[in-house]
């Protein structure tokens, strides 16, 4: 089993650890990590691995084992790969974290600008998307630009806090997408909460801790996918 740190802090850019294997199909598991692994719409990190001697092994992405407890560091091609007991300092690309933490959230957002069933989603940089079960409705562009800034720019706190699954078994109300189901198998539940009323939902993902961490947003290309479907993009303004 891995320990994500990236769970209790996702500010976290390096942290030491100790090699516990190479898997079969050559990813690297560590003892503890701050790379998130590939999982609810969210990409895995990359980064570089630092070992003792000053030499690096490159991270391509981060991935969840079949166990789904360890996390498996995929490196690139041509890397070597360590033997087990090896310690190191493990570095993620916070550049690219923290611009898919700000989309993560900001597409928490868009879920409170459209309250309609999510059926799917990408975290991505500089974009993302939802697709939404909205039936005919549709969507005025900048009335839901305007709500989305005005959201991001009030500067409301991002926090989390664990439920068992027996407690969102009895809240399924949580649980807005449909095709991504909850992280579970632990016992215990992450959700997310913005501000005190704003949002709150399962969710695995790195997120800011403030929505003004956001910056301002710009819609993207909404498209029809299917008679019920709308899949509506966002970007980074930046």
């Amino acid at each position: 089993m891995t320990t994500a740190l990236f769970r209790d802090d996702a500010y976290l850019r390096t942290c030491e650890a100790e090699v516990v294997g190479v898997n079969e199909r050559g990813g690297i598991v560590l003892d503890r990590t701050v790379y998130y692994a590939m999982g609810g719409g969210q990409p895995g990190d990359n980064g570089h691995l630092e070992l003792e001697d000053g030499s690096r092994i490159e991270i391509a992405t981060t991935v969840y084992d079949d166990d789904r407890t360890s996390i498996v560091h995929v490196p690139a091609e041509g890397q070597s790969l360590p033997p087990a007991g090896t310690k190191l300092i493990a570095h993620i690309d916070w550049e690219r974290r923290y611009r898919l933490m700000r989309m993560h959230t900001a597409l928490h957002l868009l879920s409170v600008a459209l309250p309609y069933p999510v059926t799917g989603g990408q975290i991505g940089d500089p974009e993302g998307r939802l697709d939404f079960d909205m039936g005919a409705e549709t969507i005025d562009k900048d009335a839901l630009t305007e709500k989305l800034n005005a959201l991001a720019s009030n500067d409301h706190e991002v926090t989390t806090e664990w439920i068992t699954d027996e407690e969102l078994d009895a809240n399924p109300g949580l649980v807005k997408t449909m095709s991504v189901k909850p992280p579970r198998g632990s016992g215990r539940v992450r959700l997310v909460r913005i501000g005190g009323d704003i949002d709150l939902q399962p969710c695995g993902g790195t997120h800011v801790s403030r929505t003004s961490e956001i910056g301002r947003l710009e819609l993207g290309k909404i498209e029809k996918k299917g008679k019920q479907n709308r899949r509506v993009r966002i970007r980074l303004a930046d």
